[in-house]
């Protein structure tokens, strides 16, 4: 009998590829067959935070449509669950859609609706998983869903719901029974402080359990959110990280250094204190890179504003952004302020993202270049670059090693590496 056959894409966020490495877990312990090229079923997750996310899932889902009309298409994630809550749902050609409650039931719904009924893998074993972390000795691990901040930008608390996390012993558990071959461990969460708001527990306590408890030999964070980083944190930071088992990247989402900004988005936080975190961590790790999520053309951003949030960025220790232009969401708090509030123009938006942009080039740029002569552990991914193998420097920099004589380096090894080189915007370094 053939194999029912299925393709999964995943927009947004660290928190939605772990939850597409737990559909593909699930759909192939259920027997269902990876093809992607034409599958019977075409699953989408997608995202909601700007419209241009929620547009470009709806574009592939016409895609999909016409270039595989007799493929189902099946859509879950943000944008299903707005589209649902809103009944906008009803006017795209889909077969399938689940909302964010109902997305842990998404083989069972698909088997029960789609009429698909393949047998149980025997012994929940699975093989030949395809993913493209899995792949490059990566696992992503999801420990909470949901947040209780609703900072006025944001759609994400009323498409996910309450905090809800992981228990501490379900986590290790399920990293301990990870193949040999992951090498790092990525946990993800749509708000780690607010990790345990369920359930007591906390996300230091989370980190130490990891750490003490498994094998695997990196740990990190897809993100860690700006009110995680206390003096808890730090108290955990200074005994845990000389272990080298923690990946050296922070991503923390500032969204803005404006203080006007930030009181505006709702963020609970000043640039100043911020600021003062940041830096302690480049005292306790010089080598760590800092990233974060910026926001410009903001409800009521000036000018001035926004020059506050460029020199910011400039003097602080973040090495590397990500810019987004604001998109305003329907029910959200900026929706409603925007009544009263005097939103920039395209032209001011676009012009500030390209400074932006231009400064984190810039200050990455500089941050690799002071890498070179340092030793590091480099984790090999599938990805190469003419006769050299790409690999992740301990603070995720990525790094191109010459492949030896003998053939490429294989993906998903951990290697020690010195950098020797930087050029055009790539670090090279040897195998030691």
């Amino acid at each position: 009998m053939k194999k029912t056959s299925y393709f999964s894409y995943s927009f947004g966020c660290r928190v939605n590829e772990a939850e597409k490495e737990e559909i593909d877990r699930k759909m192939a312990l259920n027997s269902f067959k990876f093809d992607n090229e034409k599958p019977d079923i075409y699953i989408i997750n997608t995202c909601s935070v700007t419209q241009k996310a929620e547009r470009e899932a709806r574009q592939l889902i016409y895609r999909v449509k016409k270039d595989l009309p007799e493929t189902k298409i099946v859509v879950t994630g943000c944008s299903a669950t707005y589209w649902i809550k809103n009944n906008l749902h009803k006017t795209l050609p889909i077969d399938l859609m689940i909302d964010n409650v109902n997305k842990d039931f998404l083989v069972e719904l698909i088997k029960k609706r789609l009429s698909y009924a393949p047998e149980l893998h025997p012994r929940g074993v699975v093989k030949n998983l395809k993913n493209k972390f899995l792949d490059s000795g990566r696992a992503m691990i999801k420990i909470q869903d949901g947040c209780q901040r609703f900072c006025s930008f944001c759609i994400v608390p009323y498409l996910r719901g309450i905090p809800h996390s992981e228990k501490i012993k379900t986590l290790v558990t399920k990293i301990q029974n990870l193949p040999t071959s992951i090498k790092e461990v990525i946990l993800t969460a749509i708000n780690t402080e607010a990790f345990g708001y369920d359930s007591g527990e906390k996300f230091t306590n989370l980190l130490r359990n990891v750490i003490d408890n498994t094998k695997v030999p990196r740990i990190s964070f897809g993100s860690i959110h700006p009110w995680s980083i206390s003096e808890e944190f730090f108290d955990f930071y200074k005994e845990y990280q000389p272990k080298n088992r923690l990946v050296n990247f922070f991503h923390v989402p500032l969204q803005s250094g404006s203080d006007k900004i930030l009181s505006l988005m709702k963020r609970g936080y000043k640039s100043s204190e911020i600021n003062e975190k940041l830096r302690l961590i480049k005292v306790l790790n010089k080598s760590a890179l800092i990233a974060t999520d910026v926001i410009v053309g903001f409800l009521d951003e000036t000018d001035r504003d926004f020059e506050g949030t460029y020199n910011f960025l400039r003097d602080s220790p973040i090495s590397k952004f990500h810019v987004f232009r604001f998109s305003k969401r329907t029910k959200t708090a900026a929706d409603y302020i925007a009544k009263r509030l005097k939103e920039p123009t395209s032209e001011e938006k676009n012009k500030r993202s390209k400074a932006l942009i231009e400064l984190s080039q810039k200050k990455q740029s500089a941050f690799m270049e002071s890498n070179l002569g340092r030793k590091s552990s480099v984790l090999f991914l599938e990805k190469t670059f003419e006769e050299y193998r790409e690999g992740l420097l301990d603070n995720q920099l990525p790094i191109y090693i010459p492949n030896t004589p003998y053939g490429c380096i294989e993906a998903g090894k951990l290697k020690n590496v010195k950098i020797i080189e930087y050029k055009n915007g790539r670090l090279f370094g040897k195998i030691v």
